[in-house]
């Protein structure tokens, strides 16, 4: 897919039935698939939501393996220990545990044979979120609706399920919120939404910025600070980082000097300055640097001589 100047690989998965959770038509490893994408579009037909309630079913489908749609992870710190016994805490609140949340957290802790850890809550969360928090297996995508054929069904039913939450309308057959492959259109600025995508433009000192080809930044995976666009480009560039100058709306003047946690915006120009040989030598770890390269050079022309002698050899 092709949105502002970007690429988005989209991948289509075949239509998981009613029991894919527990291996009908394939279903387990349709839904793996899901698992390990950024977020989820649910394509539905507008005519038969009505009668067969498609929405609800795929959405238990996909909480039965785990997968939490358009929710954020618990604001819980578990840790399991060797011993010690549990230990319960909270800074908040907890009225969705019952009268005792500490002796209900140890009970659903000793079904799953925990019997030492530190649990401590900084939300009111309620018994499905705190089994989420212990089993450790939950995965947590955003995900929109995308309800197609809204020519066939009255202006009240498009109405209807317009305002539902995460969901667009559209008609593909009358190219309704919905265009051409190389076109932009409202089902794909919702997507990009959706994946929390950021386009970053890259400058050298002294020359006019690369506005043709971005560094897309994900806030899903690593982040939009400039340690995610040092990361995404060259780690060798975070290592010998000293700061950024950003340009752009997160920038309270331009140019901005900033550090690496500084939280970018979309369409930034931001240019890289790294440290000086000077200033690299008066780091902490550059003698151990240093030897770590000499190694693997070492190494590498060892390797390629030994190499050389087994082929005389033959």
């Amino acid at each position: 897919m092709h949105y502002k100047g970007s690429k988005v690989q989209v991948l289509d998965l075949p239509g998981i039935i009613e029991g894919a959770a527990h291996g009908k038509g394939r279903g387990k490893e349709v839904i793996a698939c899901a698992r390990n994408a950024d977020a989820i579009l649910i394509v539905l037909d507008a005519g038969k939501e009505g009668l067969n309630r498609h929405r609800e079913i795929l959405e238990i489908e996909l909480e039965t393996v785990g997968i939490r749609l358009n929710e954020r992870p618990p604001d819980v710190t578990f840790t399991k220990k060797a011993g010690g016994g549990v230990r319960f805490a909270s800074t908040v609140p907890l009225t969705k545990l019952g009268p005792d949340p500490a002796k209900l957290a140890t009970s659903i802790m000793r079904e799953y044979r925990i019997m030492s850890a530190d649990l401590l809550a900084r939300e009111d969360i309620s018994v499905d979120q705190l089994v989420d928090v212990i089993v450790g297996n939950r995965v947590y995508k955003p995900c929109c609706y995308f309800y197609n054929k809204i020519d066939t069904i009255t202006v009240e039913e498009v109405d209807q399920l317009a305002r539902m939450p995460h969901s667009l309308v559209g008609s593909v057959a009358k190219k309704y919120n919905i265009a051409d492959p190389l076109e932009d259109d409202p089902l794909k600025a919702m997507i990009w939404n959706y994946l929390g995508l950021t386009r970053i433009y890259t400058k050298r000192k002294g020359t006019q910025p690369d506005l043709n080809e971005p560094v897309v930044l994900s806030a899903i995976r690593k982040g939009t600070t400039v340690m995610a666009l040092c990361q995404n480009i060259s780690t060798q560039m975070l290592r010998d980082f000293n700061f950024a100058m950003v340009w752009g709306k997160s920038a309270k003047h331009s140019p901005q000097r900033c550090g690496v946690n500084h939280p970018l915006q979309d369409e930034d120009v931001v240019q890289i300055v790294t440290k000086t040989n000077s200033q690299q030598r008066q780091d902490k770890n550059y003698q151990s640097m240093v030897q770590g390269f000499s190694d693997k050079y070492h190494k590498k022309k060892f390797d390629a001589k030994k190499k050389k002698q087994g082929k005389l050899r033959r």
